[in-house]
């Protein structure tokens, strides 16, 4: 009679081994892995495993031997190692959709939170427009009350006093014609008359 684990799991090797040819093909079970004694007495032997998409996981046989009987075969499964990729704890349902409901109130709080301080941004912006609209507008008319200004010097003023001098430019050249078509008038009258003389003299002569 086997008395040790150490023994066990020696005598009950290809006992496992052939366990796990009915449930699994040979190629996906590796060499031997060790094995752990449970708290019951039985002897779990580990194999290494092959099948794609369980790195970490092992082939794990459990054994045992009752005094005066053969040992024999108590489960067989695949087990997760340490390194083994594991789902996530599984969560009920209604702590699911707890979890659910006070994220989605945090996230309407934080939106809610956020409206109000574009709100307020707002509302600043439009102050600042409404100020710098005062500001503009006071510069405009700055503009318009001195558009005519050049360093100091009025230049309507300018204008009209040039205006001024053309008006007596005008004029000027107006007389100016006028004394010039007098002076031709009077020449005019001169030399007629002084034809008219000799045509007289001529018929005195006769």
């Amino acid at each position: 009679m086997t008395s040790t684990p150490d023994e066990l799991a020696s005598a009950t090797r290809e006992l496992a081994l052939a366990a796990l040819h009915e449930i699994t093909p040979a190629s996906t079970v590796g060499p031997a892995a060790g094995h752990s004694v449970e708290e019951s007495g039985a002897v779990s032997l580990r194999f290494e495993n092959r099948l794609p998409g369980y790195p970490g996981w092992y082939w794990t046989v459990s054994v045992a031997q009752v005094d005066g009987e053969e040992p024999t075969v108590l489960e067989v499964e695949l087990m997760p190692g340490e390194s083994a990729l594991l789902a996530p704890d599984w969560v009920p349902w209604t702590e699911r959709l707890a979890e659910y409901r006070a994220h989605q109130a945090e996230l309407a709080e934080q939106a809610a939170a956020a409206g109000e301080d574009a709100d307020e941004d707002s509302d600043d912006a439009d102050e600042s427009d409404d100020e710098d609209s005062d500001g503009d507008d006071d510069h405009d008319e700055s503009d318009l009350l001195h558009a005519g200004d050049l360093d100091g010097v009025d230049i309507d003023e300018l204008d009209a006093d040039a205006d001024d001098q053309d008006d007596d430019s005008s004029d000027e050249s107006d007389e100016d014609d006028e004394d010039d078509e007098s002076d031709d008038d009077d020449e005019s009258d001169e030399d007629d008359s002084d034809e008219d003389e000799d045509g007289d003299d001529s018929d005195e002569e006769e």
